[in-house]
């Protein structure tokens, strides 16, 4: 089965795995094997977001270690995420530094394509996270990271976003397209930060619908069986 691991959003800071809950019940339903990543935070774990980035690309190396156990198919992974879990989902995919020196490297943590809801993706100088990151931005944003090969993407962001500028968006996915990898924006009027989330039901169902698709055209997903949205 095609597998879909979700990074919840909160900083590096807080959040908890409930986040994404609604959305893997939903790709459940739909045929794939979901997992909502912990992963080490500063306000439970006094940690930096580096320790955050470690523990996102263990657990996507857990997943391609087990993939047989779990009866996935190691060609056929997504990673996904909302704010800061969307970072953390692309740095899987795109930052080659920041392992936990406990991870068996020869399993890849790169995922096979990316899902990603309002994401992190500047963290150089007047970027998220800047503040925190210091001059490491090169090796931990994604957006400085960028290169050939990288998985194909699609990104929902509010056009009202206070954190993550419609411009920043454009950019990567413009970045992206010269390198040769596919990157589909989709861009939703008056809407901020977190607009995506479950107690929007609008927006829920329409970002949903649309990563749907967007699985279907990779040949992660067939039509059928449509699932209703709930």
């Amino acid at each position: 089965y095609p597998a879909m691991l979700f990074f919840f959003g909160g900083g590096w800071i807080g959040g908890n795995t409930s986040h994404f809950e609604p959305h893997a019940s939903y790709f459940a339903k739909r045929g794939m094997i979901c997992f909502r990543a912990d992963y080490r935070v500063k306000s439970r774990q006094g940690t930096t977001p580096f320790e955050s980035l470690k523990d996102a690309k263990s657990a996507m190396r857990y997943i391609r270690e087990h993939a047989s156990d779990l009866h996935i198919d190691g060609q056929k992974i997504v990673a996904s995420g909302g704010s800061a879990g969307g970072h953390l989902a692309a740095a899987t995919a795109l930052v080659t530094g920041h392992n936990e020196g406990s991870d068996r490297l020869s399993f890849s943590c790169v995922p096979n394509a990316l899902v990603l809801f309002n994401p992190v993706m500047d963290n150089g100088p007047g970027g998220y996270g800047y503040e925190r990151i210091g001059e490491s931005y090169s090796s931990f944003s994604p957006l400085h990271n960028i290169r050939e090969a990288a998985p194909p993407s699609i990104m929902f962001l509010g056009t009202q976003d206070k954190l993550i500028p419609v411009e920043t968006a454009e950019y990567y996915k413009l970045v992206m397209e010269k390198v040769g990898s596919r990157c589909d924006l989709l861009l939703y009027e008056g809407q901020g930060h977190g607009f995506f989330n479950y107690r929007n039901m609008e927006y829920y169902e329409k970002t949903v619908s649309a990563a749907n698709e967007f699985l279907i055209t990779l040949g992660f997903l067939k039509k059928q069986p449509e699932i209703k949205i709930e």
